[in-house]
């Protein structure tokens, strides 16, 4: 009986501390505890700050007796925190650290919020800063102000500092604590900001270029040593650390380092590391030479920052890589003055807003009831809501009214409104309503200015935010196109298709900036894009070829989205080196500078494809076009690529199953013929809207009827001369350079006399890494795929590579570098 007593005990006592455990680890006990904290610190803020201007007159009550004797005296106390606070305020000043104890008041408000969960901080960074500065502080004032203890009632540094400050004086004197202050204010400063350690490397690396060009006698002009840009002062401070590097003597050890967050940082390149540690240590350059197939890595431990560097067999791509600046990269820094365009641009319309005209409403209520109730239908309640351009009203049936019934009597409603075109919703999605959306006698203007200008656009945090208009509710209507990805845009001639583009297009001008977004825009037609092409160099994309930055041709068309797939692969092979899976990830990893752009990384823009006439294009070019932009609708959206493509010819042979199936997001215009709103929408509707920008929106199971936003061309001509008129970059956005399989098979009339300058370095990369792929040779000597093609032509004619396989590797006919080198002397 007692073993079994003494097993049951036992077996009560861990759930019971585990209960104790989880009952602190709860989140509102976290919570309230961190409530606590700020209202405490609170407290003492008042008790601190009514102490300067009552601690005298408190002085003598608080030292006349003891706590107990406090109660009485309360009314004569005269800080506003009362005599308990007054108690605190003259101990943790005057008996402790003086006026540095506002530090502690810090800490106990930082810790409150960090267990609130409002602020994410480092707590025992901000445990260590508070504390060497309460000391510091404590130290400096009881020192500055020794001589004034006895005639005030405020002792600036407390007794602690006046007691540390006289043991210094009386061991090293008063320069010396002078100087000792001074050098752990500096240590400090080092300790607690690596931008001071940053700015002190860049102004020993600029005094020794200086004084290196004078010992050579290539002083420069001031002009030219006086201002550096963004990337000299990396490419200065990588070189010394390679000349560091060649001079060292011998390898030096590596050294454990924080984990890089905030303020710490930790360089590492593919031959070398260079780290910080953040702890007691100054700098430390630390140059480990990797031996063959082997990298220096570290790995991190779960939540205590680095392990100490060691060799692990690797690839080089695996390795970790920290860029040689502190800040994050700004990829908008080569065009920070630019600015986006104003709401002024866009025309105002003084009747936008819609009114109610009640007659008209009782009107078409009388209407549809009547018509209901001729047809034995009956309904208990009736609901109109007033849009721009359309009224919905919701009527619910009485109890056992099919509700076919009342879908068939559309035409029947129609008549009896004598409107252009009714749609009927049987029912509506989360309602227990049926939905009769009636055109308005006196339709208002959705202008450009009131859903642009809105607040729900201005403060949206959308990757690539687009706003197309108000729904019948009023409510702005807009997407991310990120999420969509790709939208097919389809509908009659003059109902909108263009102005929608429009509205498309101005949006993402809007609201991003030119190095994060280009587009490439194809228009057969040769007229709608026209007015964009003045904003060549700031956010159009095209072949490096000089032709036309709006592509109207149908073999540029061709040769442009094959182009686009070219980027499309590369940015994935970039993407597959950084261990991301799409462009936003790899985007922060590398404007936080964990990419080493000598790689070949470089921050990716987003790439919107807008095509018109996507119709015109599929009789012309048929599957030429049609494959192209498959694969890209079907892989580019990790990438940040995507597509909008928009025709007025919405049947099978147009929009058929391959791009219907890659295209979820759909907006539909008015069209003639139901068989074209299920071709578009799968359903009808599409065929019921009224024209002039009334749309169906499509991206789920219900569509959304959305009045499009009208922004005619003088508004999108006023916008694109905006931004014409401020600094653009040099040339447009380049795609890559298409090479089709057909033009790279015939290697016999290739000039082999006329050998490219880095041939000789491309095989031996293809023989070092045994790979045989025209990606990896643009990559490491950063040349475009044109170029890297012919000299991978070149390589087969010499018999370095084998035959394309399609879109696998070549196979390297050399095994090592001396067969290479026997090649290579054949040549010449």
């Amino acid at each position: 009986m007692a073993k079994k007593k003494l097993d049951k005990e036992a077996d009560q006592t861990p759930s019971s501390l585990s209960k104790i455990v989880a009952y602190f680890k709860n989140e509102t006990i976290h919570f309230v505890i961190g409530l606590m904290l700020v209202i405490f610190s609170v407290y003492l803020l008042l008790a601190f700050s009514s102490f300067f201007a009552t601690g005298a007159a408190d002085q003598s009550i608080i030292d006349s007796g003891n706590p107990a004797d406090l109660a009485a005296v309360d009314n004569h106390v005269k800080n506003y925190a009362g005599s308990r606070g007054a108690q605190l305020a003259s101990y943790l000043i005057n008996d402790c650290f003086g006026v540095s104890s506002f530090f502690i008041l810090v800490f106990l408000a930082v810790a409150g919020l960090k267990l609130m969960r409002v602020r994410i901080v480092r707590l025992w960074k901000w445990f260590i800063g508070c504390t060497l500065l309460l000391v510091w502080f404590s130290v400096f004032f009881g020192f500055a102000f020794m001589n004034h203890y006895q005639d005030s009632f405020l002792y600036w540094g407390g007794m602690h500092g006046y007691n540390v400050s006289r043991w210094l004086i009386s061991q090293i004197g008063v320069p010396g604590v002078w100087m000792l202050l001074l050098v752990t204010a500096i240590c400090f400063f080092i300790y607690m900001s690596a931008r001071t350690v940053v700015w002190l490397r860049k102004l020993f690396a600029l005094n020794f270029l200086k004084r290196k060009q004078k010992e050579e006698g290539q002083v420069p002009p001031m002009g030219e040593t006086q201002e550096f840009t963004t990337s000299q002062p990396q490419e200065v401070e990588f070189n010394l650390k390679r000349t560091y590097k060649q001079n060292s003597p011998a390898p030096i050890k590596d050294v454990p380092v924080e984990e890089p967050q905030d303020d710490s940082f930790l360089y590492t390149s593919e031959s070398e590391t260079v780290s910080k540690e953040t702890n007691e240590d100054e700098v430390t350059m630390v140059f480990e030479p990797a031996a063959p197939n082997t990298t220096v890595v570290s790995t991190e431990d779960s939540g205590n920052g680095f392990e100490p560097g060691f060799d692990v067999e690797s690839a080089p791509e695996e390795e970790e890589y920290q860029g040689p600046e502190v800040e994050p990269y700004n990829p908008t820094k080569d065009l920070e003055n630019y600015r986006f365009p104003t709401i002024d641009l866009m025309k105002h319309f003084e009747n936008d807003d819609p009114t109610i005209d009640m007659d008209e409403q009782n009107a078409n209520k009388d209407r549809i009831i009547n018509t209901l109730r001729s047809f034995g239908i009956e309904i208990s309640t009736i609901k109109a809501t007033v849009g721009p351009t359309v009224t919905l009203y919701e009527i619910t049936p009485e109890q056992g009214v099919r509700i076919s019934k009342i879908r068939g009597l559309e035409d029947d409603i129609a008549l009896s409104l004598s409107a252009d075109g009714i749609r009927i919703i049987a029912p509506i999605p989360g309602k227990g309503t049926i939905g009769i959306e009636v055109p308005n006698k006196n339709p208002k203007i959705v202008s450009g200015q009131s859903v642009i200008g809105s607040k729900k656009f201005q403060e949206s945090k959308f990757d690539l935010p687009i706003v197309l208009g108000k729904t019948i509710t009023n409510e702005v209507f807009m997407f991310d196109l990120c999420k969509m990805p790709h939208v097919l845009v389809a509908g009659a001639t003059g109902q909108g298709k263009s102005v929608g583009l429009n509205a498309i297009i101005t949006s993402l001008l809007y609201k991003k900036h030119p190095a994060e977004l280009k587009f490439v825009l194809v228009d057969p037609k040769k007229v709608e894009f026209s007015i964009y092409s003045v904003i060549e160099n700031h956010f159009l994309a095209k072949l490096p070829d000089g032709g036309e930055p709006i592509i109207t041709d149908v073999t540029k068309v061709v040769q442009t989205l094959n182009s686009v797939c070219v980027e499309m692969d590369t940015r994935y092979d970039l993407l597959k080196m950084a261990h991301v899976r799409n462009v936003k990830e790899y985007n922060d990893k590398f404007i936080n500078r964990r990419l080493n752009p000598e790689k070949g990384h470089k921050f990716m823009p987003y790439i919107v494809v807008v095509i018109d006439e996507f119709g015109d294009l599929i009789m012309t070019a048929g599957k030429e076009v049609e494959l192209p932009i498959a694969r890209i609708a079907q892989l580019a959206r990790a990438v940040g690529i995507h597509m909008i493509i928009a025709t007025q010819r919405p049947t099978t042979n147009i929009i058929t199953g391959t791009i219907k199936a890659n295209f979820p997001a759909r907006i539909a215009f008015r069209v003639s013929a139901m068989m074209d709103s299920r071709t578009i929408l799968d359903r009808p509707g599409a065929n019921r809207l009224i024209g002039k920008g009334d749309m169906l929106f499509l991206q789920g199971a219900d569509p959304v009827r959305v009045q499009c936003a009208f922004i005619d061309t003088p508004e999108v001509e006023e916008i694109t001369k905006f931004i014409a008129r401020q600094q653009g970059y040099p040339t447009p956005f380049f795609l890559p350079e298409f090479v089709s399989e057909d033009s790279g098979n015939d290697v016999g009339e290739i000039d082999m006399g006329r050998l490219d300058p880095l041939f000789e370095d491309a095989a031996r990369l293809i023989v070092i890494h045994q790979q045989g792929s025209t990606s990896l040779i643009q990559r490491k000597f950063a040349i475009g795929y044109n170029r890297a093609g012919r000299i991978m032509d070149q390589l087969e004619k010499a018999g370095i590579v084998g035959p394309t396989q399609g879109s696998k590797a070549r196979d390297v006919l050399c095994m090592d570098e001396n067969d290479l080198e026997m090649r290579l002397n054949n040549l010449q």
